[in-house]
């Protein structure tokens, strides 16, 4: 059994990274012909296998097993296969085909899951493409909004609907169709920090993920001037408007985990770079985003304000204007412990005691367990961070991952629904 898990990762991995743009690294936008070509990969290996595969409006991917009950609630196992620009060889690929060595496993043994499992392969997990968490993995599940379907992606300014409708899909029906019916879903992932490679383990269960507050579009308006000319009391600064801000959010992030709060605060993009920028010129504009994370909404709530408070400070000092654009959240979420329990069960058996751990990323468990699905995540030791082209894994770490997830799947068809 080992050799049919082993093998299906790594020849899985192998063929979804030969589809990418030009490196460095991996880039597959969401809802692109890239992503449509990765999941037309799973299409050909799920066929080969004897599962039948289906598309829903939204262009996800359901490759089904059958168990032995057809009638009981399916075991969804999945993650997505669009990238970051520029990002890792594992991050979403990893799970997909950890999903496909699972059903791989099950088919070469003859023996069927109690109930069907379905290879679940997500669209547009990735929201630096479009401005809407979880795009695909909510379409399924009845929560993606006409609103949501009107988001631009970033790198082609066309809306979400023209993308789904250019590559196959359905838009309307999106908004019409009956959703999945609750179920569980599990999610392999790697860890997108080094917790698991510090402490020299193969893998963990994830019983909780963070929530994000966003301002992905924000910039700072001061005054163009010659570099030597206004005195500092004069100046409209606005990199160094934004460098008082990116020293005051420091701050308080670090008061707020002495305080006990789970918090990361991210300026994930920073642009001076345009043309009108210049060695002698006193900046007259930046462009950022601001990523807030953590598991509790009243802490994201209370940092925004801080954020806010922070930012009209800088105004009155630097004399300069903030515009801030749109924010956007998604909602810190619990995952199912129960079914978190019954894998570290499964796991004991082969000699493992995974850590239950936190996800800083957010992730499609998110939206199932949202959903009121059973939802969990195992996470893959990864020693060089994430969205990143030096992510990350030893298969390995995977193939035993899978195998611990045999057991617990085959062994699930008792488990109660809670």
């Amino acid at each position: 059994m080992s050799d049919i898990i082993k093998d299906t990762v790594e020849r899985l991995l192998d063929r979804i990274n030969g589809i990418s743009q030009d490196g460095p690294g991996f880039t597959r936008p969401s809802y692109s012909p890239l992503e449509s070509q990765a999941h037309r990969v799973i299409e050909d290996e799920a066929i080969a296998l004897g599962l039948t595969v289906t598309r829903d409006a939204a262009l996800n991917l359901f490759a089904r097993l059958p168990g032995r009950d057809r009638n009981a609630p399916a075991i969804h196992v999945g993650s997505h296969l669009d990238t970051v620009a520029m990002g890792g060889a594992y991050d979403g690929q990893a799970g997909v085909a950890g999903a496909m060595a699972l059903a791989a496993a099950f088919v070469e043994s003859g023996d069927p899951p109690p109930v069907d499992l379905v290879v679940t392969v997500t669209r547009a997990e990735e929201s630096v493409w479009f401005p809407v968490s979880y795009v695909g993995s909510r379409a399924a599940l009845g929560r993606l909004t006409a609103a949501d379907l009107q988001a631009t992606r970033a790198d082609t300014g066309r809306s979400l609907y023209d993308h789904i409708l250019s590559e196959g899909g359905r838009p309307d029906d999106i908004l019409t169709t009956p959703p999945l019916a609750p179920a569980r879903f599990i999610e392999l992932h790697i860890e997108q920090g080094t917790v698991l490679d510090i402490a020299g383990e193969p893998y963990g269960i994830v019983g909780g993920i963070r929530g994000g507050l966003r301002y992905r579009q924000a910039r700072i308006d001061g005054t163009w001037a010659h570099s030597g000319g206004p005195a500092r009391s004069e100046r409209s600064d606005a990199v160094f408007a934004l460098a008082d801000l990116i020293v005051a959010m420091d701050r308080r992030w670090d008061e707020a985990l002495r305080t006990g709060d789970d918090l990361a605060v991210t300026f994930g993009r920073v642009d001076a770079a345009t043309p009108e920028h210049a060695f002698a010129k006193v900046p007259g504009r930046v462009d950022f985003c601001v990523d807030l994370r953590s598991d509790d909404v009243n802490v994201l709530d209370r940092m925004d304000a801080v954020f806010l408070a922070e930012a009209a400070t800088i105004e009155a000092a630097r004399h300069v204007h903030f515009e801030l654009g749109p924010q956007s959240r998604s909602q810190p979420t619990k995952l199912s412990a129960a079914l978190g329990a019954h894998i570290c069960e499964a796991a004991r058996a082969l000699g493992h005691v995974p850590r239950r751990m936190l996800s800083g990323g957010g992730h499609d468990a998110a939206a199932f367990a949202q959903a009121g699905w059973e939802s969990v995540m195992v996470f893959l030791r990864n020693w060089n961070g994430s969205h990143n082209p030096e992510e990350a894994m030893d298969p390995a770490d995977l193939v035993v991952a899978v195998k611990a997830l045999h057991l617990a799947v085959g062994d699930m068809g008792g488990m109660s629904k809670r």
